[in-house]
């Protein structure tokens, strides 16, 4: 570990501490999406903000919503003209499930192979600790930070945030920043730095087709009456085109291109577009035709069908004309499509599709735009070079495939969203034996320490 980097010489001699405060951390089972958590999610928040406070900040609070609490603090003396940051992540953990799958026990956490195995430690509680400690170790060593800090760390981001925006709305005066720091996401892999620049945006459905009270013998009736599993087939193949484009009218109206650089750096990626097969367990890759699969995942809106239900299924046959199918189906959507918008299509689209006399409902599931930060925006600039000088060589710009409340984070707080993750593509998020390797772990330490240097320097 360099000992020019500003926090190398902290984590020498905390390095035991800080180990011994992630255990601790990582031993609260704060699953949020299991009522019978719940107090233990709330002893989280506590855990999160008696943290907050030992490290030197003020005005630490427990926000409480309509459902689990998240947690505030802030540091506010870095003086005039200096920039403002919102610090996020989340305290809340997945379920275990399947619980015999781990090699340890999951709110027992461990050390293995230079790796941090439990729930937690990479999503996102490893990641949020790394930032309190940066945090920590700039007031113990240096006296200051140079940026006003504030923390935000939310309780339910594992169930989709839902009560997070309304929070937002509700402490926009307090939350006012000039760029929003995130460490909830990842890198390309330990000796190739990266940080993403944007989160893909989702809307939903749920497609209801009837065309009987009941089901209907197929002997006596079939041929003469509508099929909805014909229907939900046509739906279906009608999705999308011969070249893999979506074939909802407008879809690609809104579409905001990759920036060159963004292009240039998906193609620097050592991506092995076989290995990535293989490692999917799929027999082909497809998709949009005209783009990699990099830019099919991160940065060109999709269209998946996750679920088909109609008629019978069990063993053998059973001869019926089915009464009713249902189509589920998600759309993932890039920078400047707007949710409502592909819903209002999506909607009038099925009509057409689908004739006027078969019973059609459709129900809305969620909305989120996606979120993007210009990658020509100063406080990026701030973030590569913290990350490269941390590293040793420049990073590289991602997107990410996933949905978050990044988009909320950025359009309320009307400011810039830096992702400073440091998970790897095999720490097993949400899977049995998650994991932090420790090494990844101080890195993102050092870079956090760094960044409220650079974004100073870059932003005053």
């Amino acid at each position: 570990m360099e000992r020019s980097l500003r926090l190398s010489g902290y984590i020498e001699a905390e390095r035991d501490r800080i180990i011994e405060t992630l255990f601790d951390y990582l031993r609260i089972p704060s699953i949020s999406s299991q009522p019978d958590h719940a107090a233990d999610v709330r002893r989280s928040a506590d855990f999160t903000a008696a943290l907050l406070y030992e490290a030197g900040l003020d005005n630490v609070e427990i926000l409480e919503t309509d459902g689990a609490p998240s947690v505030y603090a802030d540091w506010l003396h870095a003086g005039d003209g200096a920039p403002t940051a919102v610090v996020y992540g989340h305290h809340d953990v997945q379920p275990v499930d399947p619980l015999d799958a781990w090699t340890s026990p999951p709110f027992e956490p461990v050390i293995v192979d230079g790796e941090c195995r439990a729930r937690g430690a990479v999503d996102d509680k490893g990641q949020v600790l790394y930032e309190i400690e940066a945090v920590r170790g700039l007031l113990q060593t240096e006296g200051s930070i140079p940026c006003n800090v504030k923390f935000l760390i939310e309780g339910e981001e594992e169930v989709g945030s839902p009560h997070f925006e309304a929070l937002l709305e509700r402490e926009r005066e307090r939350l006012a920043c000039d760029v929003v720091v995130v460490s909830d996401t990842g890198m390309w892999s330990n000796d190739v730095p990266s940080f993403c620049t944007g989160m893909r945006g989702l809307v939903a459905f749920d497609v209801h087709i009837r065309t009987a009270r009941i089901d209907l013998h197929s002997g006596s009736f079939g041929g003469a009456v509508p099929n909805p599993a014909h229907l939900a087939a046509r739906l279906v193949a009608a999705l999308h085109d011969d070249a893999g484009r979506v074939a909802v009218p407008g879809f690609y109206d809104d579409v905001r291109p990759l920036l060159p650089a963004e292009k240039e750096s998906f193609e620097r990626l050592p991506f092995d577009a076989e290995q990535w097969r293989e490692m999917a367990g799929t027999v082909a890759l497809v998709g949009e035709e005209g783009f990699s699969t990099l830019e099919r995942i991160w940065a060109r809106p999709t269209c998946d069908v996750v679920g088909i239900t109609v008629g019978y299924g069990g063993l053998g046959i059973k001869t019926i004309v089915p009464a009713e199918a249902n189509v589920k189906v998600s759309f993932r959507l890039v920078a400047d499509q707007s949710p409502v918008k592909v819903a209002d299509a999506f909607e009038r689209w099925v009509h057409e599709v689908l004739p006027d006399w078969a019973e059609v409902r459709i129900e809305r599931m969620g909305g989120v735009a996606a979120a993007l930060t210009p990658a020509d925006h100063p406080a990026v600039a701030a973030l590569r070079s913290a990350i490269g000088r941390v590293f040793g060589t420049e990073p590289l710009l991602t997107r990410e495939g996933g949905s978050g409340p990044e988009e909320a984070l950025a359009r309320v707080l009307a400011a810039p969203v830096l992702y400073l993750g440091v998970g790897l593509p095999d720490d097993r998020f949400h899977a049995p034996n998650e994991r932090m390797i420790m090494d990844m772990f101080w890195k993102g330490l050092l870079s956090a320490g760094e960044l409220w240097h650079d974004l100073r320097a870059t932003l005053s």
